[in-house]
């Protein structure tokens, strides 16, 4: 039987999990998903300087992560909504707009990019597949944000290891434990169901797998 777990466990569980659920947050894997990119695969910024390289992670916070948060917050704050959290589908939609259309516009912007890796294509198309999806599921049910984020971040780098050839063995290792980690952290601490769990890492998954296939 579905339900949720907000308040059935000990607070011994809820904080660590409630600190994996700040730390993991969808709008930070994408700067997450750069990082490591920048760690593993240096040559393939070659073209820039450290200066640059650091400012283009930069930019990328600013737009899929500071700025969309940004909005929620004024949403917020103009009574849009309840509170930051958009604990009912209604108050996501715009969120879910204004996020799609930051994703899009990273995407678009790396089609022009020569000097970074050619992964990253497919990897903001499948972000801007997620949260479009991720919208109109939201229609008929509260799908998990988390685990769209987690799914999709950790099917990224097994396929950035599948298109390079590179021994991702390591990083797929911490990747799906990370994606089972914050998926069991939003169902201690949240009001999502299994099937809104699941449904999210599932979707995220898929979508990285689609828009590598249609980009690659």
């Amino acid at each position: 039987m579905e339900q949720s777990a907000t308040g059935k466990y000990p607070l011994a569980l809820r904080l660590p999990a409630q600190v994996v659920s700040y730390v993991f947050h969808p709008l930070f894997i994408p700067t997450y998903i750069f990082i490591f990119l920048m760690k593993e695969l240096p040559y393939e910024f070659a073209g820039i300087t450290m200066w640059q390289l650091n400012m283009r992670l930069f930019g990328l916070f600013w737009l899929t992560a500071f700025f969309p948060a940004f909005a929620v917050f004024l949403l917020w704050r103009l009574k849009f909504s309840e509170s930051i959290y958009l604990r009912s589908q209604k108050e996501r939609i715009i969120p879910f707009v204004i996020t799609m259309f930051f994703y899009w516009w990273m995407y678009y912007l790396s089609r022009n990019f020569t000097d970074q890796p050619a992964v990253l294509k497919f990897f903001f198309m499948g972000i801007f597949l997620s949260t479009s999806v991720g919208l109109v599921i939201n229609n008929y049910m509260k799908i998990s944000l988390h685990a769209l984020g987690a799914g999709g971040g950790a099917a990224a780098i097994i396929l950035f290891a599948y298109y390079y050839g590179a021994p991702f063995g390591l990083p797929i290792s911490i990747a799906v434990l990370l994606a089972g980690l914050i998926c069991t952290s939003r169902l201690l601490v949240s009001d999502h169901t299994t099937r809104e769990i699941y449904t999210g890492v599932l979707t995220g998954a898929a979508l990285q797998l689609g828009a590598y296939w249609f980009i690659m």
